[in-house]
């Protein structure tokens, strides 16, 4: 470890300050390097303890039209028009499976990229709440430029903002920093986990609570079946514990974080983190990484999260990255999941891995923006 270390202090100081102005910190970087000879796969299980979730685990919304869910979405709307409401969607991958290009700026509807359809639904929800809906994207040093330059004038300080998650450097196989082409060291973003600790280091979650902020919503960029509505705001107001997570139905081999009970509490578990004798198949829902979660709970979030080694390819040789997961924050904060449609206008998941997903969806994505009041002609940056 003092090897790398070393390597590491004596990276350009320009790098290393903007390492550290972006949640680096060096002797986490050690400590999980010291463990890079473990097994991996045992170390990322926890032991036991893990239960299928209970039949009522998974709360569904009442039917439209019921006078139920008409009390729901009057609940989230009446919280929308005070402003107590703000969403985060993760826009700091690129989109390796297409080309190499910032997710967010690919066309999803004609030309109309999926950070246009999102800042469409911002207006569409500030007009019915009269009230500006904070709309803030989580990027990463790949992609943080380019949606910056993208949303132009549409950056208005808390009320479209960007916050940039961490940054660290990958490793070698055998625990040296790994250099690419010109002997720069690979930096890569380690995970949607950074959202709790980017959030506060930016200041926009603290703002917000101050003007009466009371609510987050989490959804990835390119799932755009994950948009505002009332009836589940209102729904996550109701039930008081901090944080809901959407599930929807497994179609075919479907894989992902499954909602489970441990030790008798309700979390969001990633497979390849189930106990060996624990068959995901039998949990037939899994998790969109939709949240909301309660302003307040985020903001005083103390917990420590399960750093997951991942083996990475870069170019032709093979890299360690260490990273977390958002949905851990489940196992400390007391979690509902609320289990939602994923086929029709309704369906809440709608995700995008590749050009050809993207080509097969687009029929389903244009029914959503069309229910969702998504105005497709009007959704660039003006």
């Amino acid at each position: 470890m003092e090897t790398l270390a070393h390597e590491i202090k004596t990276l350009p100081a320009d790098l290393l300050d903007e390492l550290a102005r972006n949640g680096f910190e060096i002797e986490l970087l050690l400590r999980l390097a010291s463990r890079m000879a473990e097994d991996v796969d045992a170390r990322n299980r926890l032991p036991g303890g893990v239960t299928a979730p209970l039949a009522d685990d998974l709360a569904k919304l009442p039917d439209q039209g019921t006078a139920e869910h008409a009390a729901l979405s009057d609940l989230g709307m009446q919280s929308l028009a005070r402003g107590e409401l703000a969403v985060v969607v993760l826009a700091g991958g690129m989109a390796t499976r297409m080309g190499g290009v910032v997710k967010a700026l690919v066309p999803a509807l004609g030309d109309k990229t999926f950070l246009d359809l999102r800042l469409a639904e911002n207006r569409h929800w500030s007009k019915l709440a009269a009230k500006q809906v904070p709309l803030w994207l989580m990027t990463s040093h790949a992609t943080d430029a380019r949606l910056r330059e993208a949303l132009g004038s549409h950056l208005r300080q808390d009320d479209i903002a960007t916050f940039q998650q961490n940054l660290s450097v990958r490793l070698t196989e055998d625990g040296h920093l790994f250099r690419e082409e010109g002997d720069k060291p690979s930096l890569y973003a380690p995970g949607h986990g950074d959202l709790p600790a980017a959030l506060r280091r930016s200041g926009l979650l603290e703002r917000f609570l101050a003007r009466g902020g009371k609510y987050v919503a989490i959804a990835n960029i390119d799932n755009l079946g994950a948009t505002i509505d009332p009836a589940i705001l209102g729904a996550h107001i109701q039930h008081r514990d901090p944080v809901t997570v959407e599930v929807v139905d497994k179609l075919g081999s479907d894989k992902g974080g499954i909602p489970v009970r441990w030790n008798g509490r309700r979390l969001i578990l990633e497979e390849f983190r189930l106990p060996r004798e624990f068959d995901p198949t039998t949990v037939r829902v899994f998790n969109t990484n939709t949240f909301l979660v309660t302003a307040r709970a985020l903001l005083d979030l103390d917990m420590e999260f399960t750093w997951v080694q991942v083996s990475k390819k870069v170019g032709d040789r093979k890299a360690v990255q260490f990273e977390r997961l958002i949905g851990e924050i489940t196992s400390t904060l007391a979690t509902r999941f609320l289990h939602l449609p994923r086929l029709g206008a309704v369906s809440r998941f709608l995700p995008v891995k590749d050009m050809e997903e993207l080509e097969r969806r687009r029929p389903e994505i244009a029914e959503v923006a069309q229910a969702r009041g998504m105005q497709i002609a009007q959704a660039g940056p003006e």
